[in-house]
């Protein structure tokens, strides 16, 4: 094969598996991000005073589970713009 096939090859593997990291992985925590607010309005109602605890907790929790998805989008992006496999391609 010559060393556009490979090229190609590897931009079209890049590419599919970027956005099957970014479909994939932004599902769990979105879905997690969505039951994580709805407890904490369901608690929230119950229990109005202790509003300032369960924000702060709800606050933290929400950072915690948005780093998963940042660290996704970062794999992504390393696929598509850093490629460590395009040195295979070119040799």
């Amino acid at each position: 094969m010559t060393l556009d096939t490979y090229t190609t090859i590897i931009a079209v593997a890049s590419i599919a598996t970027s956005g099957l990291t970014i479909g994939i992985g932004v599902l769990g925590p979105a879905i997690g991000e969505g039951r994580a607010v709805a407890t904490a309005l369901s608690s929230l109602a119950q229990q109005p005073d202790a509003s300032a605890t369960i924000t702060r907790t709800l606050f933290v929790g929400l950072a915690m589970i948005e780093s998963l998805s940042i660290y996704c989008f970062v794999v992504s992006m390393i696929l598509i713009f850093a490629n460590p496999f395009w040195n295979t391609a070119t040799v």
